[in-house]
């Protein structure tokens, strides 16, 4: 069962063990720095559908299919599905999980919804209401496109704040059944802060402070800091919102610097690749993770990893509406299983 530690941080006793993962994604994550390390690239878009939409559900269920294959799992062998995406009532997540006669529960955190998802999943299987658990999250550059900002064929100019919503997924399945390597150590679920931004393309700048607020409360609530972790990875913050991020720290006498790295910052090339400020959307930071952090918590190349995604919780009526952007970030303490203790 869950302890809780401090303010916000609850200790996993049980220590969920992730047993298997994938990470799919499109033509522009197979020009990026982490292209060989996708399980799937498809080099079409569409993959096929004659929608974006019904795309991001083929994508999301693609990738559902092969973090069970690699687990050596059917779908009857979980209890529970938590997904989630950004799409108008979740339809990439619901149109793509269904047939699959599993328990689901659709999630909408935005850009933080893998850790929402992942956290969820583990507290399931930790307090014993659950053995296997599977955690997914998509986006699709198009899709994404068309519902916050404008329809490709509008041929609308991004300004330089502005990030690219990744064409990806991720999905893992967090299980009692598997030894803890890798595991979900701890987790500290984010507050929603609002610091009034309202620009659509800077949600870096909107998402920053979450982020700082829910990792000073983590280091608060376990006594540690930065030196104690291998890496920091931040969910798509892109340049912008690093930066920021750094400098919200810094005033509070955190340096992350030498530890944090950003999904959105990992994905892309900024130099070769018009992205911008850097890659963004929920697929982002779950590919990322799927893709580049757990095999390296899974192989000993990391131990100890916070997984921090971030997200902007607003929506094109409230945009419209003149709305600010609130934003939330939340925690996952991801441990390779090679030491004891937190």
């Amino acid at each position: 069962m869950a302890t809780k530690i401090g303010s916000r941080t609850l200790r996993l006793d049980s220590r969920p063990g992730i047993l298997s993962f994938a990470a799919v994604g499109s033509k522009k994550e197979s020009e990026g720095p982490l292209a060989q390390e996708f399980d799937q690239l498809c080099p079409d878009a569409a993959f096929g559908q004659p929608t974006w939409e019904q795309a991001e559900s083929y994508l999301q269920r693609e990738c559902v299919d092969l973090a069970l294959a690699k687990g050596g799992l059917s779908p009857q062998e979980l209890d529970l599905i938590f997904a989630g995406d950004l799409l108008n009532q979740c339809i990439g997540s619901a149109y793509g999980m269904r047939g699959m006669a599993v328990p689901y529960i659709g999630l909408y955190g935005a850009c933080s919804t893998m850790a929402e998802s992942l956290l969820l999943a583990a507290f399931f299987v930790d307090s014993g209401a659950a053995r296997q658990c599977l955690a997914a999250t998509s986006s699709h550059f198009c899709s994404a496109e068309r519902q916050f900002r404008f329809p490709l064929d509008y041929g609308g100019q991004r300004p330089p704040s502005a990030q690219w919503t990744v064409t990806g997924a991720g999905a893992a399945v967090v299980s009692s059944l598997c030894p803890p390597q890798p595991c979900v150590a701890q987790v500290c679920p984010g507050v929603i802060l609002d610091y009034g931004i309202k620009d659509i393309n800077n949600m870096g700048a909107a998402m920053a402070p979450a982020a700082a607020d829910t990792l000073h409360r983590f280091f608060e609530d376990t006594g540690t800091g930065p030196e104690g972790y291998d890496a920091i990875f931040t969910g798509d913050l892109g340049q912008i919102g690093s930066e920021l991020l750094l400098e919200l720290l810094g005033r509070e006498g955190i340096d992350i610097a030498f530890r944090h790295q950003d999904c959105g910052l990992l994905i892309y090339d900024r130099e070769k690749q018009d992205v911008h400020a850097g890659g963004s959307g929920c697929g982002c930071s779950a590919s990322v993770l799927c893709a580049h952090i757990l095999p390296r918590l899974r192989d000993g190349r990391l131990n100890e990893v916070l997984f921090l995604s971030t997200g902007a919780l607003m929506s094109p009526t409230s945009n419209l509406q003149g709305e600010s952007i609130p934003s939330i970030a939340h925690l996952v303490h991801l441990s390779s299983g090679r030491k004891g203790g937190d």
